[in-house]
This record gives C-alpha cells, sequence and structure tokens, in this order.
C-alpha cells in the first residue's frame, strides 16, 4: 500500500534524516586504510545506541535474505554493490567503499547510501561514483507532483546510459515511512509519463546503483552480499526524499555538513 504523509509527519521524519546523515559522515571520515568493516559496524551500532533510535537491518530478514542481516550497516566493497555484510576485513588502499545505513528515529525511517574510495583512486572508479551521484541528483529533480515513477527511473537511466553504463532494474528506489521498504517500487530505468504519479506527501528512497561493465548480479556464500557478475566494481547513492507541494526535500541532505 502506498501512503501519502503530511507535512506534519514529514517534519517528524527529519530527526532520523538528520541523524542518518551525521551518521554516514562520521563513518566515511573516519573510514581510511586499515579500517576493519567490524569496527565500521561497531561504531554506527554505538552512534544508533548513544541516539536512542532502532536499526532497520539487525533484525531485517526479507525473501532474498538467507537469515537476519545481523548488522546495523551495510558495507560493500569494490566489486560489492548491495547489501555488503560487515565481515572481518581491513580496508586495502584503493577499495570503492559503499555504506548503506537506515534507522529509525521515534518510529520514522530514514534510509541513505553513499560510495567513496579510501587511499589512492582509481580514475574509473571516481567516474562510476559520479555517476551514480550525478543520477540521484537526477531523480531528485524528476520528484516533482505531477511527474509519475516513471519519470524518476527515465532520470536515472538518462544518466547512465549517457556514461556508457548499463541499469539493472531487480533493486532499486522505495517508499519509506514507518519501515524501511514500502511501495511503491522506483526501479533504475523506466519510461517517462508510466507509472504511479507522484503526490504531495509521498516519501521515497531514491537509490541510483550502478557498475562498471555488467549489469549482472550474484550473491555471496554469506547469503546477503550482492557483487557484479564479472568482478567490477560498483557504486550507490542514496536519499530519502519527501515530495512536497513546494518541491523535493532532501531528509538525508549531507550539504550541511559541509560534505556531499
Amino acid at each position: 500500500m502506498i501512503e501519502l504523509r503530511t507535512p506534519a509527519e514529514i517534519e517528524a521524519m527529519k530527526p532520523a534524516g538528520r541523524f542518518v546523515a551525521e551518521t554516514l559522515a562520521t563513518l566515511r571520515d573516519e573510514t581510511k586504510v586499515g579500517t576493519n568493516l567490524l569496527s565500521i559496524d561497531r561504531r554506527a551500532h554505538d552512534l544508533i545506541r548513544r541516539a536512542g533510535a532502532e536499526s532497520c537491518y539487525i533484525d531485517y530478514h526479507p525473501s532474498f535474505g538467507a537469515s537476519p542481516f545481523g548488522k546495523v550497516i551495510c558495507t560493500s566493497i569494490n566489486d560489492a554493490v548491495l547489501h555488503g555484510l560487515p565481515h572481518d576485513y581491513d580496508l586495502r588502499d584503493g577499495d570503492l567503499v559503499t555504506l548503506d545505513f537506515a534507522v529509525a528515529v521515534d518510529g520514522w525511517v530514514a534510509d541513505s547510501a553513499v560510495s567513496f574510495v579510501v587511499g589512492t583512486p582509481r580514475d574509473e572508479d571516481l567516474a562510476l561514483i559520479d555517476t551514480s551521484e550525478r543520477a540521484l541528483d537526477a531523480a531528485i529533480q524528476a520528484a516533482v507532483v505531477g511527474n509519475r515513477i516513471g519519470d524518476i527511473s527515465a532520470a536515472v537511466a538518462a544518466v547512465a546510459h549517457g556514461d556508457g553504463y548499463s541499469v539493472n532494474t531487480d533493486f532499486g528506489g522505495h517508499g519509506v515511512g514507518r519501515t524501511m521498504h514500502g511501495d511503491p517500487h522506483v526501479p533504475n530505468d523506466g519510461k517517462p509519463g508510466r507509472g504511479y504519479p507522484l503526490r504531495d506527501g509521498l516519501v521515497l528512497a531514491l537509490e541510483p546503483w550502478f557498475l562498471a561493465h555488467t549489469d549482472e548480479l550474484i550473491t555471496d556464500p554469506d547469503g546477503w552480499t550482492l557483487r557484479s557478475a564479472d568482478g567490477s566494481r560498483g557504486s550507490h547513492s542514496e536519499h530519502t526524499v519527501a515530495i512536497t507541494a513546494g518541491g523535493p526535500v532532501i531528509l538525508t541532505d549531507r550539504s550541511f555538513l559541509g560534505v556531499g
């Protein structure tokens, strides 16, 4: 069921969005060559506890997951792009890192993801990250009252295809509110003018993600981590966005912290 939020409810979602933004900014700043993925998860867990927030991941067990996730943040490295299960791995120079984080504050959920490189970056990785970030910007610009879901999807795909990347539509954006994943599904490719009409009060997690040389995924033996089928690297950018009569409101915006 697709739910629309009142202006008061969108206002009530802002603390969750701000906390997710602040946490991702903190974790990105602290993540360096040599940082262990389990340390990132412990740090996120500590920040959640201090804030009195609630993890959306730790007990999460959808049909595509082998078991409850058991951690509070997704850490996808290099050829992993989605649902990366934190494990005992020390980051190496040049690793491409994606952190995906969702929590509830006072019963309202916010969800966001950021990709970056630790140490010495490769030009190919920076280009891929730039594409996912520009695709997210395009998605947000299309998230206006009067458009449709297909307009968002087409905006994402136009950026990807324009930069030479293919698009997987198995996983994409989604509704956000009292739960992390709700209707509608927002694929990262589609036709403008098609799909559910965007209305005042609709809140979506928009999340372009791309792989450098394929659009096919494989699942790790951990039952969660999704990797490229050919070993090429991936980037994932995500914000929680409220569609309002005054335009899109980015609830997980990190720009107020002086970071992207």
